[in-house]
């Protein structure tokens, strides 16, 4: 990645200037909160309805709900995100020369808000229908962010792989969803370590270690991608 001029926007603040401009997108069309949310939403509330009313069975699998519908839904949210802009758009982008990686790290900055923002949406709906235990519930600060990150790293590197393929749609989150699955697992090993009283260090270590992994993925692999869309 080559210096920015004198006087020029270095990378972090051309980052940051595409996750805002990407979030003044979604703001107008508000497809991710007001359209996947509740869709979110609905298929939490769908499981009780399938098992019934059995409390204990449905304290003992809501955190595992809350995070499988987290990982599905939040994959669309990516590819929503990672599919607004027109090929005339992207081409205006490339024009300006800032660098690929850049480039899609702030398009993964404006997905890790939103999938945030689609996390807490859904949380209360998770708490209300299975009423899990809420031992250690201050280490869902750090899980939360980092499960978004995550995911929005995977889903973006996703969305620049099948740019241009016809069945980028289908295609994108059945790339995602295996990739994804470390996420998952880190998240509800975490909420099961603190039910039984145990600090979830080694899962906070494999969510940073994904998230870590997925963003250097998007490092190295800009250059290419950019070149082969």
């Amino acid at each position: 990645m080559s210096p920015p001029r004198a006087g020029a926007p270095g990378p972090l603040e051309q980052a940051l200037e595409i996750t805002r401009k990407d979030l003044r997108l979604e703001a107008r069309a508000g497809e991710a909160l007001l359209v996947t949310a509740p869709f979110g939403a609905v298929a939490l509330l769908l499981v009780p309805l399938a098992v019934g009313t059995d409390v204990p069975l449905l304290r003992s699998v809501g955190s595992g709900m809350y995070w499988v519908v987290v990982l599905l839904f939040g994959v669309l949210v990516t590819f929503r995100q990672s599919g607004v802009d027109a090929p005339p758009q992207v081409e205006l982008l490339r024009l300006t020369g800032i660098h690929p990686a850049v480039q899609l790290l702030g398009r993964a900055g404006a997905n890790a808000v939103l999938l945030l923002a689609f996390e807490l949406a859904v949380l209360p709906v998770a708490v209300i229908v299975y009423d899990p235990p809420l031992h250690g519930w201050p280490w869902l600060l750090p899980v939360l962010p980092g499960v978004a990150i995550g995911l929005a790293v995977l889903g973006t590197l996703a969305g620049a792989l099948t740019q241009g393929l016809a069945g980028r749609t289908t295609l994108g989150p059945l790339l995602v969803v295996p990739l994804a699955l470390p996420l998952l697992l880190a998240a509800t090993q975490s909420t099961e370590a603190t039910r039984y009283g145990r600090t979830p260090w080694n899962w906070l270590a494999l969510l940073a270690l994904v998230d870590l992994v997925a963003a250097l993925a998007v490092v190295l692999s800009a250059r290419s991608l950019e070149e082969g869309s």
